[in-house]
């Protein structure tokens, strides 16, 4: 019995082995596209590569970057692209991404289309100005036990213009979790201002391949290559009240347009709502505090969802829902910016659109 279980096992393993051995001579002979042709905003660009890469990689080699939170897993839904001819059939994986008016129009993620014939695209121009970095990291400082602050100099080139509120693509190498380069995005927490270095915070994901190696692998003096900027959250100008909404390392963006906006000396109304679990994950509330001071009209408020004895908190508590929902009145008039998980972001839109601020007046960026 023993005997027969063990060659029924021999025989599975091994058939799993030629099989899988059949795709990787499949993929390297049948699934060899040789050259393609991509063309680019009604030829404006023109690039001949070597077919049988995913769109988002195939343009990443020509140095054109498109904006992926997730780096090209098909899990954020943020690299679309039009394709106005060639690259087939909408894939099962791209439809949970794409309305169906995006669908008529032939939108599609290039993180998961193959490039398998000529192409011809359309992406927004500002695209173009999207840069690769050369940095080195200046400064890894623990916010939490499981958020770090990465300081990164910009070596080459030296300098970076970005918006309050945008995020770039972080470049993991190598290592044990990964057998190739793979992107992960973060949104910057610094100032504009100090176009020179860029601050991110990034929090520890259980087997997450840039998170791990951030937290275990990374050291200061490291170099880095990053790329960007991107993303449309950022503050709108206008003189309504801002209400900022954030959890978790959700506090990165944010804290880029406080500091912009003391850079600028824009003294409209803020009110900054930060939702954490206990005291032992709240963070730079000395520097909101001091932005308390300097920023005209400006109010930070944390509020603990689990407050432990140990915390003495007197502030506020509970979700963060239950305290806009207590605290905002007469706000039909403001705009909301907000930044954090997806069920906090939505559940914290509900509460604001009952208030009566618009879809249109209300700005997220969603970590997921």
């Amino acid at each position: 019995m023993v005997t027969t279980l063990l060659i029924s096992v021999t025989i599975v393993t091994s058939l799993a082995v030629f099989l899988a051995l059949l795709m990787v001579i499949a993929d390297a002979t049948i699934a060899n596209y040789g050259e393609v042709d991509i063309s680019i905003n009604d030829g404006s660009r023109q690039y001949t590569v070597r077919g049988g890469k995913p769109l988002l990689k195939t343009l990443g080699e020509q140095e054109i970057f498109i904006p992926s939170a997730c780096g090209g897993r098909g899990s954020c839904g943020l690299c679309k692209v039009q394709v106005v001819k060639g690259g087939g059939s909408i894939l099962p994986t791209e439809l949970p991404w794409l309305s169906e008016e995006e669908q008529q129009d032939n939108i599609r993620l290039s993180c998961q289309f193959k490039v398998k014939e000529s192409l011809e695209i359309k992406i927004p121009e500002e695209l173009f100005l999207v840069k690769a970095f050369e940095t080195k990291v200046a400064q890894i400082r623990d916010l939490t036990h499981d958020i770090k602050e990465v300081t990164l100099q910009l070596v080459d080139p030296p300098e970076i213009s970005a918006k309050a509120g945008q995020f770039i693509q972080f470049q993991v190498p190598e290592y044990e979790l990964t057998d190739e380069e793979v992107y992960r995005a973060y949104s910057l927490s610094s100032a504009p201002s100090d176009s020179t270095k860029v601050e991110l915070e990034i929090r520890l994901v259980p087997n997450g391949i840039c998170t791990t190696y951030v937290h275990k692998y990374l050291k200061e003096g490291d170099t880095v290559m990053i790329n960007g900027p991107y993303g449309d959250f950022y503050l709108r100008e206008s003189d309504r009240e801002a209400i900022c909404v954030a959890g978790g390392s959700g506090m990165a963006p944010i804290k880029s347009i406080l500091l912009d906006m003391k850079d600028k000396g824009i003294s409209r109304k803020t009110r900054y709502f930060f939702g954490a679990r206990s005291a032992g994950d709240l963070f730079l509330i000395d520097e909101m505090r001091e932005l308390e001071k300097t920023l005209p009209d400006f109010t930070f408020i944390p509020a603990l969802s689990e407050p432990q004895p140990e915390d003495d908190w007197d502030g506020d508590t509970g979700l963060i829902t239950d305290v806009l929902d207590r605290k905002l009145e007469n706000i039909q008039e403001a705009e909301a910016y907000l930044c954090g998980s997806p069920g906090m972001i939505d559940a914290c839109v509900k509460v604001l659109k009952d208030k009566g601020i618009p879809d249109e007046r209300i700005f997220y960026d969603k970590f997921a």
